[in-house]
């Protein structure tokens, strides 16, 4: 059974627009329809046997939820608060599944965001089978020795003019949907600058390697990609320009950050409300142990975070839905904070259950543990699509200025 959505009586929306709230309850419905029973499987899965959870995310677009980020002429639902209005969606989806969060954050915040930057031939070619989820989008900026920097001199996939076109070569690492992508977007120096490049999946040179297995969000599939010769034409320079690549994925990847923030809301959210259901009802010498104070005072703790990370993560979608691309520091803020809390009411789910939170399934009568997976999925939202050291890094330039923090 469900617990009780608390957010619906604690928390008081002031915030978002009318279009967020119709579609957080559209998501939500869709959700607890698709995703939620199948959760706890995609959760316990083996990414390389279980693979990817196909049937929710054809669920997902047979619903149209892919639709949301995207204006009308792609396909998409064309909103007004297109980013406030994903945030929202992503955190809906999170509270029932972190893997299926990270799987649409990656397909439309990370792959589709991109490509909404670029040509309209692009775009019509790319980014309507994103919408209509016709495709799964993958975006590889990451490499093995370059993560948060991104650089020119970091980044070693390379792609060199050949006649009309590109010749691309280079590793990439920790792709999500990578072994299902149709195409993915990719950070490769041209010369002495970065470019994004559209690249089919299916061309020759184009190889991805065994999915990695990992502690959690074992239904976001991940893995390297390598590129050897592979054959590209201009069409297939993002936006056309060669050199708008390190600003294209850095706008790219600050919309990411205000995805993960409500990832982190979600999964936080999810835990609470686990920890109040059970708390309450849960007895101990004679009363609920909702009766202790600790506990009391603890969830009053997280009830006040989960309220201010979630105002953080609108206030920075609201501000990239008004045209600012870099809505700094609210982005990082929420970044960093939401994904940190998720981690803390997830270990503090975990006590609250006791034995039960630590079980993944009891041995004498097959009871799923209720909050084992929230333990290991929360840990990666502190890590990608930015660490939140670099987070805490981007505040303090707001604070300092760069010319002391560089």
């Amino acid at each position: 059974m469900s617990p009780v959505r608390q957010a619906d009586r604690l928390y008081h929306e002031l915030l978002a627009p009318q279009d967020t709230q119709d579609v957080r309850a559209r998501v939500r419905a869709v959700a607890e329809k698709y995703v939620s029973p199948r959760a706890a499987a995609i959760a316990n899965g083996d990414e390389r046997i279980d693979g990817f959870p196909r049937d929710v995310f054809s669920a997902l677009a047979a619903e149209g939820i892919f639709g949301i980020p995207f204006p009308a002429d792609v396909g998409g639902d064309g909103l007004t608060h297109p980013a406030t209005a994903t945030a929202a969606a992503i955190e809906e989806l999170a509270y029932c599944s972190s893997s299926v969060a990270a799987v649409f954050d990656v397909h439309c915040i990370l792959a589709g965001n991109a490509l909404n930057q670029g040509t309209d031939a692009q775009r019509q070619r790319w980014l309507t089978k994103v919408a209509d989820g016709s495709v799964v989008g993958a975006f590889a900026t990451t490499e093995p020795d370059a993560s948060s920097d991104l650089s020119v001199e970091a980044v070693r996939t390379e792609a060199v003019r050949s006649g009309s076109g590109w010749v691309l070569n280079g590793h990439k690492r920790w792709i999500s949907n990578s072994p299902v992508a149709g195409f993915v977007v990719v950070l490769a120096r041209t010369g002495n600058r970065l470019s994004l490049f559209i690249v089919d999946t299916s061309l020759r040179g184009v190889r991805v390697g065994l999915p990695d297995r990992k502690i959690g969000n074992r239904g976001q599939l991940t893995a390297d990609i390598h590129f050897t010769d592979v054959a590209l034409s201009d069409e297939d320079l993002l936006g056309g320009v060669e050199g708008q690549g390190l600003k294209q994925a850095l706008a790219t990847l600050t919309f990411g950050r205000i995805g993960i923030a409500a990832a982190g809301v979600g999964m936080a959210q999810a835990g609470f409300d686990l920890a109040v259901s059970h708390l309450s009802t849960r007895r101990a010498f004679g009363r609920p142990v909702a009766s202790n104070q600790h506990w009391q005072f603890l969830l009053a703790d997280r009830a006040t975070e989960i309220e201010n990370a979630r105002t953080l993560y609108t206030k920075a979608a609201l501000r990239l839905d008004a045209g600012n691309p870099f809505p700094e520091p609210e982005a990082a803020m929420a970044k960093f904070y939401a994904t940190r809390l998720s981690v803390d009411m997830a270990r503090d789910a975990v006590q609250a259950f006791g034995g039960l939170g630590f079980a993944r399934e009891l041995g004498a009568d097959g009871t799923p543990g209720p909050v084992e997976a929230l333990y290991p999925d929360s840990k990666i939202g502190e890590i990608y699509e930015g660490t939140n050291e670099i987070q805490k890094w981007v505040i303090a330039r707001q604070i300092f200025g760069r010319e002391i923090t560089g």
